[in-house]
């Protein structure tokens, strides 16, 4: 039997010719992550061990993300020892104020981390580099104090959960959307110690930023890692960043797994997920009427340039609602730098937002966004566990940025519905074909925002993913689109065969077959 991608990886860097899952083995590190909390312990069990030497300068990066700019005397006294290992054995990947960002958009970015990569990080996203074709998982503190004192970590190989991607996204439904029903599907445990590997056709359609927004939730399935094979878009991030070679693994055509589970991208919309699991996801469209009083966009999850220009689209020339409080924090001071560049920093504050330097900040209740007790907050964040952002009372609501821009804007979770009736002279029944999925994508696309679509016929609700044959070719029969009750557009015939290029005539027998059936 073959190996998947994760154990083909691991395989390499243990110096074995196969592994299977279950199997414990020793494999070699190209990069030892920690952060300014996690960083601290281990260095505390590094000099506990008596380690007076690091594996590889190059191969350690150490950044300070969560309480940087320091918020207070312990997060200050927790990067001054940081500083100081790094000053000591001369770490060339530390990132402190002006030049750190998020850690787990930042290496990416710089080309630290690359393809064919075994990575450990003392943070449990670090499984987010699998969107480059790597194996990364997070681990305790003490594995980072041995990884940088040997380069060398233990590993149980795991099995695999094989996740086939067909299509593509509908507008305004991006990689968290597709993570968090993923999760909402298989539950917080669904790939405890498993390997989510994603394939099928329509991986080629998920940008970069999709596929590490993807791998970095995988640890909210339980899962040891996720990764994504390498291909032309892989390459093309990769090229001109990585700091060293690439190496491409495949999985075997015959590699195991434990189940297989197929996706049509075509078919998922807006997701939420409700307090207090991941797991807890509903359509966004479900919670137009929950009030909120805080909207976050930003962290190792969502952060990334595509997730500021989701902002932006929805953001520019409005205001958020009265009440809400809007905060923006770019992953890294390169996003951040490009948002001032491109005038979305300016749209945003404009809007009534606060836009931050990097950090982690909110998402794990340290600062820059506490809650208190009752309140809601949608954030594009990876954790809504009870008082994970503040008091033990208060509510988050997991959602992508698209989705947390336009709550801002409606001061409920953000998804205007809009129902569609069809009415009007139906002398000559079925001579009108209305594919009702095209019609929602191009809804979705003027609205700017993301969009719930109901078809109603006859005063019955019609899938929106069937073609619905209906009306005359007379100009008089049209459609309405009541959108939330707030404004309506009457549409002809005419005007809604350009808008969807899905009208046909029917075949002359088909036609003809109906016209007798009337008489």
């Amino acid at each position: 039997m073959g190996m998947t991608l994760t154990q083909k990886i691991l395989a390499a860097h243990a110096g074995l010719a196969e592994v299977k899952a279950g199997q414990l083995i020793n494999a070699k590190l190209d990069i030892v992550l920690g952060n300014d909390i996690t960083t601290p312990v281990a260095i505390n069990e590094f000099q506990r061990a008596g380690f007076d030497s690091v594996f590889d300068k190059e191969h350690i990066a150490i950044v300070l993300d969560h309480f940087v700019p320091n918020k207070d005397i312990k997060s200050a006294t927790q990067s001054k020892q940081c500083r100081e290992f790094a000053n000591k054995y001369d770490i060339l990947n530390f990132y402190d104020v002006g030049q750190m960002g998020v850690e787990h958009a930042l290496l990416p970015e710089k080309g630290i981390v690359t393809a064919g990569d075994c990575i450990i990080g003392a943070d449990s996203h670090t499984c987010t580099y699998g969107a480059l074709g790597a194996f990364s998982t997070g681990v305790g503190s003490t594995d980072m104090a041995a990884g940088m004192a040997t380069g060398m970590a233990w590993f149980k190989v795991p099995s695999a959960i094989k996740f086939v991607l067909k299509g593509k996204f509908s507008p305004r439904v991006s990689g968290k959307d597709l993570i968090l029903h993923i999760i909402g599907m298989i539950g917080v445990d669904g790939a405890l110690y498993k390997s989510m590997e994603f394939t099928g056709p329509g991986v080629a359609s998920l940008t970069m930023d999709d596929r590490l927004c993807i791998c970095n939730m995988a640890i909210e399935a339980g899962a040891k890692n996720g990764i994504f094979p390498v291909d032309e878009v892989t390459r093309a991030y990769l090229n001109g960043r990585s700091q060293r070679t690439p190496v491409y693994y495949e999985a075997d055509p015959d590699a195991e797994y434990e189940k297989t589970i197929e996706i049509d991208l075509d078919k998922l919309e807006p997701t939420v997920s409700y307090p207090h699991l991941p797991e807890n996801t509903h359509p966004a469209s479900e919670g137009k009427d929950i009030r909120i009083d805080q909207v976050v966009i930003g962290s190792c999850t969502n952060g990334r340039l595509e997730d500021m220009e989701a902002a932006y689209n929805i953001l520019k020339g409005k205001h958020i609602a009265k009440g809400v409080r809007g905060i923006i924090i770019p992953a890294t001071m390169a996003v951040y730098k490009e948002c001032i560049l491109r005038g979305w920093t300016t749209a945003f504050i404009d809007a009534g937002c606060i836009v931050s330097t990097p950090t982690c900040g909110p998402c794990l209740g340290g600062y820059m966004g506490i809650l208190a007790e009752g309140e809601r907050c949608v954030s594009t964040t990876n954790r809504n566990f009870v008082g994970r952002m503040g008091h033990v009372k208060s509510e988050v609501y997991l959602a992508s940025p698209a989705t947390a821009a336009a709550s801002d804007l409606n001061s409920g979770l953000g998804v205007l519905q809009v129902n569609i009736e069809l009415f009007g002279p139906y002398e000559q029944k079925a001579a009108f074909a209305i594919d009702c999925r095209k019609i929602t994508d191009i809804i979705r696309q003027q609205t700017a925002q993301p969009t719930g679509v109901t078809f109603f016929y006859d005063g019955i609700e019609v899938a929106d993913s069937e073609e619905l044959h209906t009306g005359s070719m007379k100009q008089e029969c049209s459609y309405t689109l009541n959108l939330d009750s707030k404004a309506q557009l009457d549409w002809t015939a005419d005007q809604m065969t350009k808008q969807t290029e899905a009208s046909s005539l029917l075949d002359e027998e088909n036609t003809a077959a109906e016209r007798e059936a009337e008489d």
